[in-house]
């Protein structure tokens, strides 16, 4: 099929490949640049520099509802519209553009977790499978029809981002075989059941803050969950703290006092239990194991973490 595809975070790259191994993309969509790093400079998306690379033409429209858009992806040609986080819901007109519509590949098990951050919200909840669901988009978020459903369980020492990373090569997989199957005329689209819906908004830098008088599950898989961004924080001397690769120990004591350091980490006692965090990061430093955070004297076993 001759395809317009839409997506814009590294998410969204096995798709593009798995899309160019066999259809013929006409075009690819993708954000605008957008400000990154210390020196804000303009930063192509993920998406548009493998579009680049592959010597396909790019198209960043400000909004997808601007009147020229529909214009644009109709002068493709294109029979279908592939979006895998594009970042925006799409209108109607854009959704109509295409004879065989636009299809989606979506990072959960749907109607679960409907919204920007669905794989993160599955780690924090502690969700012990996640997957992708290909399904018809229609004008709500998520809400359209599934084609294909691929379950996928989360392991003991998943974060988000290693998650991401199967489920994105998952999904890749899955498009192909719901692309055959729209081309051959033997997709069947199941309707959600919307009674069962939940929804996993967008992460913010707040949310990765730890409290630690939660049971020692819930900070784990928080921590887990925003690794990598926005990153689990708290404070040490009222300095902001990053924790990574959290673990359950033994121990109990006052929330967020650090009971031991060692080599696997710093055990810090929750409301119930405790975890153990392998790396930490202090402000203006790169990450380091708890034990050089010790011997720099910058953590002490006795220290409280936290407001």
């Amino acid at each position: 099929m001759r395809v317009v595809f839409m997506g814009s975070p590294e998410f969204a790259l096995p798709s593009l490949r798995a899309v160019m191994s066999r259809h013929e993309v006409a075009l690819v969509m993708s954000q605008p640049d957008k400000p990154a790093g210390r020196g804000k400079e303009l930063t192509a998306p993920p998406v548009k520099r493998l579009a680049l690379e592959a010597g396909l033409p790019t198209y960043q429209p400000r909004s997808a509802r601007a009147p020229e858009v529909v214009d644009a992806l109709r002068a493709t040609g294109a029979d279908i519209g592939v979006v895998v986080a594009y970042g925006k819901i799409l209108p109607r007109a854009v959704l109509d553009a295409f004879p065989k519509g636009c299809i989606n590949v979506h990072g959960s098990v749907l109607p679960a977790y409907r919204g920007a951050a669905p794989v993160q919200w599955a780690v924090i909840h502690g969700d012990a499978e996640s997957g992708v669901t290909i399904m018809q988009l229609d004008e709500g978020m998520d809400t359209g029809p599934m084609l294909l459903v691929r379950r996928e369980p989360i392991r003991d020492d998943d974060t988000a981002g290693t998650l991401a990373a199967r489920l994105a090569e998952i999904g890749a997989e899955a498009l192909l075989e719901a692309m055959d199957a729209i081309a051959a005329g033997t997709a069947v689209a199941t309707p959600q059941d919307h009674a069962r819906a939940t929804h996993a908004p967008m992460l913010e830098k707040s949310t990765g803050q730890v409290d630690w008088t939660r049971d020692a599950d819930a900070v784990r898989n928080l921590v887990r969950g925003v690794d990598p961004w926005p990153g689990a924080t708290t404070l040490l001397g009222g300095e902001p703290l990053k924790l990574f690769g959290a673990a359950r120990a033994d121990g109990q004591g006052a929330p967020g006092t650090v009971l031991a350091v060692d080599d696997r980490g710093a055990v810090i006692a929750c409301g119930a239990g405790a975890v153990r965090v392998a790396e930490l990061q202090a402000a203006g430093k790169k990450r380091m194991a708890a034990l050089e955070l010790v011997r720099g004297r910058k953590l002490a076993v006795g220290a409280t973490l936290g407001p």
